[in-house]
């Protein structure tokens, strides 16, 4: 039920951030979603791509640092609220979220959201018993219509 998320470490400076989107383009992976986060030394690109694997290879033959992350994707209601229901179950379960971010297509009336939990067995048993739909790996891109 998790799903693994490439972390890419670049400097903070102009150009850098091309130099990973280019080379999986080159390898004919695409990026289904990331999230950039920067401090003022280097950057942390996170992506999700289908075969993470391959991209973690070719990343890493370019030469970048690279670190595999297990991750979270949970449906979420996509309504005023919604995001506030998860954060409460995991409050409650004494969950604690490290980040989060979105994908950008929706698996029909709901959005969906990756968490890096501090301990992702735990969130996927309490959410899970909460009725939060938790989204494996597989489902997940053939919902997307995800298909290399």
């Amino acid at each position: 039920m998790k799903i693994h998320q490439l972390s890419v470490f670049l400097e903070n400076k102009p150009g850098q951030l091309v130099g990973p989107c280019r080379k999986l383009a080159e390898a004919g992976i695409s990026i289904t979603t990331l999230s950039l986060a920067d401090t003022e030394q280097f950057g942390i690109l996170r992506l999700i791509v289908k075969d993470w694997e391959k991209a973690k290879q070719v990343l890493k033959d370019a030469g970048f640092v690279v670190n595999v992350t297990e991750m979270v994707a949970i449906e979420v209601p996509d309504r005023p609220g919604g995001l506030a229901e998860v954060l409460d179950i995991a409050e409650q379960g004494g969950i604690n979220i490290e980040y989060m971010y979105a994908f950008t297509d929706k698996l029909g009336d709901k959005g969906v959201l990756v968490f890096r939990f501090d301990d992702p067995d735990k969130a996927i048993h309490v959410l899970g018993a909460a009725n939060f739909n938790i989204i494996e790996r597989v489902d997940l891109f053939n919902r997307l219509g995800i298909i290399s």
